[in-house]
């Protein structure tokens, strides 16, 4: 069989690695049959990227910038169909898809932005001091430099921002490294069309091909092979605690580990003080339901838990956050897998010692088979401490809400809070001066820390900071913005090397114009 840098489908459904079509009828833009990978076409994917990274991590600035704005045109082309197909494979509602399809094409170009300004490679120089004594200085020269081929995992809650041209893609390429994409069985059709507006955008910048693959399976085996592979260099995963965590063991058991980096999960507590909930009961409460009802709550950053310090309004503001909850709707989930254990899990939470429902919203499953319905459910902080399991994260439209009664159970529930995406801080200026402490201890526990807004929505520029503390990911990354480049890099000197064998960013002219750092001084001389 040949092997093809895509291997497409119609819709599939697998089961042990076997798959067939289950919507033959359905006109997708590929030409490809579905196969799914096996070691063979495993190793040509991953052969090709190492041939083509000989080539592409060396490529040019503006070529590079012109292949991923390359990327966001075809995307754009192909924009309807794209949607079309995701709105079926997903649940996802048409604006929801088309915000994620600009977010997609728009990070695209914030790379190519990135890359053709330059200095995202952090040059620095030390000019030789031949007279220095007692010992003379070597001229060194610093930069960042690609890893090499890069496996993509992709997310079933983002089919486009986070899937095969999201962010770790785009990243990926503007570093300079190939990429190897396993598609997420949730969307297949949705991958196909992408990968081929990918391959387009190699063909027409005249790079290699082994720049980019995409490969279905069925099974654990192939991610498995993948991040065994001697030729991958890195590996980019967003999903589950548990598959982030297999990832990375298997990364660090080969026998030259390599970097995995995993965004797992994150309950994204939201801490609301006395005199927020006195003055802005209502309003406070409506934002809440949105973020945690938002896209059947399917958001990295949805807010699980929220806890709330005992006040003269607390019966008032729970009241306006049920009534909130009852104007939210169940919404169809990303797969029937993914509802089915959200249903188990708001089940085994609601199940447990001390807590009890406030509103869970009726569902007729015949009419919504994967609807997930959007539950609020109550504890007190007492019993929350007592139980591991209420500090989990359910995914879907639930939330927690726990009831704090004294700054000794405030502290504790600090203390005990594992890492995350996001930690939100609902307060008045009283409630600064107040708990201010408390406050900056919550830094130590969250990638981004909000001040009165809510975390569900992530803009996508050079400040952002996607990530968090084990176990919200196993590093110290961003997965977003800009700044997520630099997991696919490494520095590499160069010690008294003649000009003309330099890259051209530690060139002594600086031919590129890029801010540098020469000695202790910034400039672009």
């Amino acid at each position: 069989m040949k092997t093809e840098n895509i291997v497409a489908c119609n819709y599939v459904e697998s089961n042990g690695g076997s798959f067939k079509a289950i919507n033959p009828s359905l006109n997708l833009p590929i030409s490809t049959p579905f196969v799914a990978a096996d070691n063979d076409i495993i190793d040509s994917a991953l052969d090709k990227a190492a041939a083509a990274f000989k080539v592409f991590k060396s490529i040019n600035k503006d070529q590079k910038s012109n292949f991923l704005r390359s990327i966001a045109n075809e995307l754009e082309l192909v924009a309807t169909a794209l949607i079309d197909v995701a709105m079926q494979e997903s649940g996802l509602t048409e604006v929801r898809l088309k915000g994620e399809l600009a977010r997609t094409t728009g990070q695209l170009r914030m790379f190519a932005d990135l890359i053709e300004e330059g200095s995202w490679v952090d040059a620095v120089i030390m000019p030789a001091m031949p007279d220095r004594l007692p010992i003379p200085r070597a001229d060194i020269r610093r930069m960042l430099r690609p890893l090499g081929p890069v496996v993509v995992f992709g997310a079933s809650n983002f089919p486009l921002a986070f899937s095969v041209a999201g962010g770790d893609t785009a990243a990926a390429f503007a570093a300079g490294c190939p990429v190897i994409v396993k598609v997420h069985p949730a969307h297949p059709g949705t991958s196909a069309i992408t990968a081929t507006a990918i391959i387009k955008a190699v063909k027409n910048n005249h790079l290699p091909d082994g720049c980019f693959s995409m490969l279905y399976d069925g099974s654990y085996e192939v991610g498995t092979a993948l991040v065994q592979h001697p030729h991958t260099k890195a590996v980019a995963f967003t999903g589950s605690l548990k598959g982030g965590m297999a990832l990375h063991k298997l990364a660090q058991n080969r026998k030259d580990p390599i970097p995995v980096f995993a965004e797992m999960g994150s309950t994204n507590p939201i801490f609301v003080f006395p005199e927020a909930v006195i003055n802005n009961a209502q309003s406070l409460s409506e934002k809440l339901a949105v973020s945690v009802t938002s896209g059947a709550g399917q958001f990295c950053t949805k807010p699980g838990l929220i806890f709330v310090m005992e006040n003269i309004n607390l019966d008032n503001f729970k009241n306006h956050l049920i009534t909130a909850f009852q104007n939210s709707l169940p919404v169809t989930m990303l797969t029937p897998g993914i509802c089915a254990n959200y249903f188990e899990k708001n089940a085994k939470v609601l199940s447990e010692n001390g807590v009890s429902a406030l509103y869970a919203s009726e569902i007729d499953k015949s009419a919504l088979p994967n609807g997930g319905n959007p539950i609020l459910a109550e504890v007190t902080a007492e019993n929350w401490l007592k139980n591991p399991l209420l500090a989990e994260e359910v995914f879907g439209p639930f939330s927690l809400l726990i009831i704090i009664k004294s700054i000794d159970e405030l502290n504790a529930i600090v203390e005990k809070l594992e890492g995350q995406l996001t930690t939100t801080v609902i307060a008045e200026a009283e409630d600064v001066a107040k708990y201010c402490a408390i406050i900056e201890d919550l830094t130590d526990k969250a990638g981004r820390l909000i001040f009165n807004g809510v975390p569900t929505g992530v803009e996508v520029n050079a400040a952002m900071n996607h990530g968090g503390p084990f176990p919200a990911t196993n590093n110290n990354f961003t997965s977003v913005g800009s700044k997520s480049i630099y997991r696919f890099v490494r520095p590499i000197a160069y010690q008294d090397w003649p000009d003309h064998l330099l890259p051209m960013e530690l060139k002594r002219e600086n031919p590129y114009h890029i801010t540098r750092q020469t000695n202790q001084t910034l400039s672009k001389d």
